[in-house]
């Protein structure tokens, strides 16, 4: 139970990290980086393993990056030009 909660703490730190780094990334990357975060949490906690980690953290920046790819197009097409 201990080891679990430290892994993540850890993570969610690391998370924080990540995302005060993104200043320069595109809305893509920012999404492949949030969904890898979120899959990799989600894949330990339904795997509760290595390989479930990081099949989660894989589907997850591939989900994060094509939604926030569709959500940034579909927003540079309603905008006035």
């Amino acid at each position: 139970m201990k080891r679990k909660r430290f892994f993540v703490l850890c993570l969610l730190m690391s998370v924080i990290v990540i995302f005060s780094a993104c200043a320069g990334m595109t809305p893509t990357q920012k999404g492949a980086v949030g969904g890898a975060a979120v899959g990799a949490v989600a894949g330990q906690l339904i795997g509760g393993n290595t390989a479930g980690t990081l099949i989660g953290a894989g589907v997850g920046a591939l989900g994060g990056a094509l939604m926030n790819d569709a959500m940034d197009k579909k927003k540079k097409q309603e905008q006035p030009q």
